[in-house]
């Protein structure tokens, strides 16, 4: 089916052509069931979900249906209460109705759709919310089964690229688009050829050691991070230390002073009282003597 341009692959890039021996014929093939519009809901439907919960929504909404695909003027009219309970979020929920909404006004006409360019056609479909410009280059390349289509925001374009061309680091979209010129007007089917490359045994080991390898740079990152976290608190419980024994050293201080104060104040208290005693007693004596000097010339008078 893809004869033609698996032959221009080879020719214009070896390392591709390696991938294409490993791998065998590509078996990229459009999804044609339903229309256009169905296309699109389902696609809004399946985004961020896994294959297998994506199908069991997408058949609760073609259930409330009569399990057929809804035309725009039924999601329209359906409320959105019934939506939700059959599994979509409140955010795809206005999605559909803004993708209905567009349809069933003709803005988005889905019917002229394959007679539009690669690029007017996802101009077209991005004015709808929720779909951007990865899931337009998804519906080009697997409704419309467009030839020439180069998902450069697609993680695993860019993760089967880093691989094929054994890059260091894992190519920005502008490195996509560059090293894809070689691949017009085939991009598609060699984009294929990147997803299946990640399938392959040794390349998942591959990405499986990378995973750890990441993981094991994480972690003395941590280590150290915990290192210096645990230098901070002890240095913080020595500055409380410190803090403390200052605190301690002061309120001994404190205390030494009061100490001292009591104590020369006990010792002044002391020697008050013996100053006092000894006035008193120098008093009782002078007193006395000046008695006795008194009885003495009394006597003398009367001789």
């Amino acid at each position: 089916m893809h004869k033609e341009a698996i032959d221009h692959l080879r020719e214009r890039d070896p390392k591709l052509a390696r991938i294409i021996d490993r791998i065998g014929d590509c078996r990229m093939e459009p999804r044609t069931v339903g229309s256009h519009f169905d296309a699109l809901l389902r696609a809004i439907v399946y985004q961020q979900l896994s294959g297998k919960a994506a199908a069991t929504i997408h058949g609760r909404v073609e259930a409330l249906y009569g399990n057929r695909p809804p035309t725009p003027e039924e999601i329209l009219a359906t409320d959105d209460e019934k939506l939700r309970a059959a599994g979509l979020s409140w955010q795809k929920i206005s999605y559909i109705k803004d993708l209905a909404s567009k349809v069933a006004s003709g803005e988005l006409s889905t019917d002229t759709l394959d007679s539009m360019s690669d690029d007017e056609i996802i101009e077209s479909l991005v004015r709808v919310k929720g779909i951007g410009r990865w899931s337009a280059q998804m519906f080009l390349m697997f409704r419309l089964g467009r030839p020439n289509v180069l998902p450069d925001l697609d993680l695993g374009v860019q993760k089967g690229i880093q691989h094929a061309y054994r890059l260091p680091k894992l190519p920005t979209p502008k490195d996509v688009l560059r090293i894809g010129e070689r691949w017009a007007p085939y991009a598609s089917v060699a984009s294929w050829y990147m997803w299946r490359l990640l399938e392959l045994p040794d390349v998942i080991r591959r990405e499986a050691r990378a995973r750890s390898d990441a993981r094991a740079n994480a972690k003395p990152a941590s280590d150290t991070s915990a290192k210096t976290s645990g230098t901070r608190s002890k240095r913080k419980a020595g500055e409380r230390s410190r803090n403390t024994s200052s605190d301690t050293t002061a309120a001994s201080r404190s205390v030494r002073r009061k100490k001292t104060v009591a104590t020369k104040t006990t010792a002044r208290s002391r020697m008050g009282t013996a100053k006092r005693a000894f006035r008193a007693a120098a008093a009782k004596k002078s007193t006395s003597r000046k008695s006795a000097a008194t009885k003495t010339g009394s006597r003398r008078t009367r001789r």
